[in-house]
């Protein structure tokens, strides 16, 4: 395994599980905002409820 990865890997180890939800919290809301920036720059003639609901979907695989 990579240094780097194993390095990683022993950080999150030592994490107390509320900051390894927070920081998947974190990374979820970073990529529903960035989805949601790309699908309205992409489909302008969406309204912004579509707009959430599409980038919504292509977070969650279409499982939320």
């Amino acid at each position: 395994m990579d240094p780097v990865r194993e390095r990683d890997d022993a950080i999150l180890r030592g994490l107390p599980a509320t900051a390894k939800l927070a920081a998947m919290t974190a990374l979820i809301q970073q990529a529903f905002d960035l989805k949601f920036a790309w699908v309205r720059a992409t489909e302008p003639h969406l309204s912004e409820a579509e707009v959430r609901a599409k980038a919504r979907d292509l977070v969650t695989g279409g499982r939320a």
